[in-house]
């Protein structure tokens, strides 16, 4: 089997005592056990700290990887931020070659972009979504004074219907000409590559990157020329180059946001409370003040009570139900009968006032939805929509609709005092939610009112998206210690400790928030599968958390 040693150089600054390592996907690599990793040693380059390894590879290698800042024992100090790194030896390299990758550490401000609310919401263009991958290729047949070199450049902010080249100090690259630049070939996740093959005398070779737009015009990028080079001097220099230079240089990019508490957003049209379709009016003026991001305090059931302190959007009843508060009754059907709508429009009347009153906008919505519900409930639990809901969400769909069951049955949320159903149990959940048993209907009105919640909320993330606005969730610490997530999940929670705050200039006693602390070493042991579960859940819809 042909093989080819990689040559890993990344500039970097570490303090005494720290040492850096790559971990990787690949057995070379450690197979992402960073201390099996591939260890670096530094070099001095002029002005430069260097972090130099090398390793033996197929020729025909692909794999990820990143750099990890770590200690004497190989514990790890601090990682590069963002998504792994991929590589890919190029093509047409022969047995014996050497391979060499010259990076650079991704730290937070340049893998903000590449987050998928900027990379979809706000730097989001239908032109990627048509741009066609072009995979660099290589038809040149090499002799032994060439080296080629493969230059690599992150664009997120590239504008709609522009392409990228590279100009620089040699005819290759255009002799710093943008017309006559070496272009760029899009290969997907913002990134851009190109080979270039040059004479080992051309070396080195100075070369900026350059955005030329749809009409022609081109704009070099910030800062001073980058500059390629190599050791000639040296026994076996390297026969190929890449150039993973990082993201295009450009002027710092600045966006402004503002928070909200999801009951403020009034309209006409809502029932004595913001409704998730008036995020689209938050949006529009959004989009007229300049604002990209519109960030909601928590939207999760916390109906604990159903009284009026269930208001604070800190204390969930599940981390995963969306609160019934925000529902619009309006949108429920097509097909609302006359009298229904009557009530619709004298709860407006009713409701419409300077405050929320919480109990009676939740108890109105909670009455309305359940006539719409009778009236329709078999054509919209057996359409296609809904079951597809059903089936991606019932994890915690069927748990969250058995407890409020429970809890409206016992006239309370604590679960220490629902008899034989205090301790949960998947034999005794499946029971709550079998379609023979005497209340069906109430579970499936649980399921109704959080797929039309998901819907509505859905279709305003939607459109936030499409005006270029981040919507952006807020991702309460606690949960309510009579709640869903601690039924379900007892041991998950200390539940005979408290969470709070110290004292400060707010509360010079501190502050009792009342939420059961966090058993870390038992969430450990799944690898924090409820907090992923629960961040998955978040991101289904909103753009961030």
């Amino acid at each position: 089997m042909a093989k080819v040693t990689l040559i890993f150089k990344l500039p970097y600054y570490t303090e005494w005592g720290q040492s850096l390592v790559i971990a990787g996907s690949a057995p070379a690599l450690g197979s992402w056990n960073v201390k099996q990793g591939l260890a670096l040693s530094p070099v001095h380059e002029g002005n430069a700290l260097v972090w130099c390894g090398q390793v033996s590879v197929p020729a025909v290698f692909t794999c990820e990887y990143s750099y990890h800042v770590v200690d004497d024992h190989k514990n790890v100090l601090r990682r590069e931020a963002g998504e792994k790194k991929k590589l890919v030896v190029p093509e047409g390299v022969k047995d014996g070659d050497v391979v060499e990758v010259r990076d650079w550490w991704q730290d937070a401000s340049e893998a903000l972009f590449l987050r998928s609310a900027f990379k979809n919401v706000i730097f989001s263009t239908t032109d990627n979504a048509k741009r066609q991958l072009q995979p660099p290729s290589l038809s040149k047949t090499l002799d032994p004074e060439d080296i080629v070199v493969q230059f690599i450049i992150s664009c997120p902010r590239l504008a709609a219907g522009s392409t990228v080249v590279v100009t620089g100090s040699n005819l290759a690259v255009g002799n710093w000409k943008a017309q006559n630049g070496l272009k760029l070939n899009y290969v997907g996740d913002s990134i851009w590559k190109a080979y270039c093959v040059l004479r080992k005398s051309e070396f080195p070779v100075k070369y900026k990157y350059c955005q030329v737009s749809e009409a022609g015009v081109s704009s070099l990028e910030f800062g001073p020329n980058r500059e390629v080079d190599v050791d000639l001097s040296s026994p076996k220099p390297s026969r190929h180059i890449l150039l993973s230079d990082g993201s295009l240089r450009e002027a710092p990019w600045r966006g402004a946001g503002v928070a909200v508490p999801m009951f403020s957003i009034r309209s006409n049209e809502d029932l004595g409370v913001g409704e998730f379709p008036d995020l689209k009016l938050l949006v529009d003026w959004a989009v007229n003040s300049g604002f990209h991001l519109v960030q909601l305090l928590p939207i999760n059931d916390t109906s604990v009570n159903k009284m009026w302190w269930d208001s604070y959007p800190y204390s969930s009843l599940s981390v995963f139900a969306l609160h019934p508060l925000y529902l619009r009754v309006q949108a429920l059907s097509d097909a609302i009968p006359a009298d229904v709508k009557e009530e619709i429009s004298k709860a407006k009347k009713e409701l419409d006032k300077k405050d929320v009153d919480y109990e009676a906008a939740l108890a109105t919505k909670l009455r309305i939805a359940q006539k719409i519900f009778n009236l329709e409930k078999d054509k919209v639990l057996n359409s296609a929509p809904f079951k597809q809901f059903l089936s991606e969400n019932e994890e915690w769909l069927k748990p969250y609709a058995a407890f409020c069951f429970l809890r409206d049955f016992f006239d309370t949320s604590d679960h220490s005092q629902w008899g034989r159903f205090s301790q949960f149990s998947k034999e005794k959940l499946d029971k709550l939610v079998a379609a023979d048993a005497l209340h069906h209907d109430i579970i499936r009105f649980h399921y109704y009112v959080q797929y039309h919640l998901f819907t509505q909320l859905s279709d305003a993330a939607t459109y936030a998206r499409k005006n270029k606005v981040i919507l952006k969730g807020d991702l309460p610490i606690g949960v309510d210690r009579n709640s869903v997530d601690t039924w379900v999940n007892p041991t998950l929670f200390r539940m005979n400790t408290a969470t709070g705050a110290p004292p400060d200039y707010f509360a010079k006693s501190g502050q009792n928030w009342g939420f059961p602390t966090y058993n870390w070493e038992e969430m450990s042991k799944d690898n924090y599968g409820w907090w992923r579960a629960r961040l998955t859940q978040a991101i289904k819809i909103l753009h961030s958390v």
